[in-house]
């Protein structure tokens, strides 16, 4: 087994938990979700690299963009707070 393979672990339950906060009516805690989303995606590419899996790079990309809007909106709520 590739090391890397074991990538796909991590970037699940990191994906798992920032959902589960993105669901917080507290701002700090949506944030820590989009972070967590960010660093999903990233760890999703890395792995979908190895894999030659070119539909989930792709959709992990444009999740970044979103994840990434999704941010910049919560961080005015965030500052607010």
């Amino acid at each position: 087994m590739d090391y890397i393979d074991l990538v796909q672990w991590p970037a699940m339950v990191v994906t798992v938990v920032s959902a589960w906060f993105v669901g917080s009516q507290r701002p700090h805690r949506r944030m820590i979700a989009f972070w967590g989303f960010i660093a999903s995606n990233a760890l999703w590419v890395i792995w979908g690299l190895n894999a030659d899996a070119y539909a989930l790079i792709l959709l992990e990309c444009v999740l970044f963009g979103m994840n990434a809007r999704g941010f910049k909106k919560n961080l005015n709520g965030h500052r607010a707070s």
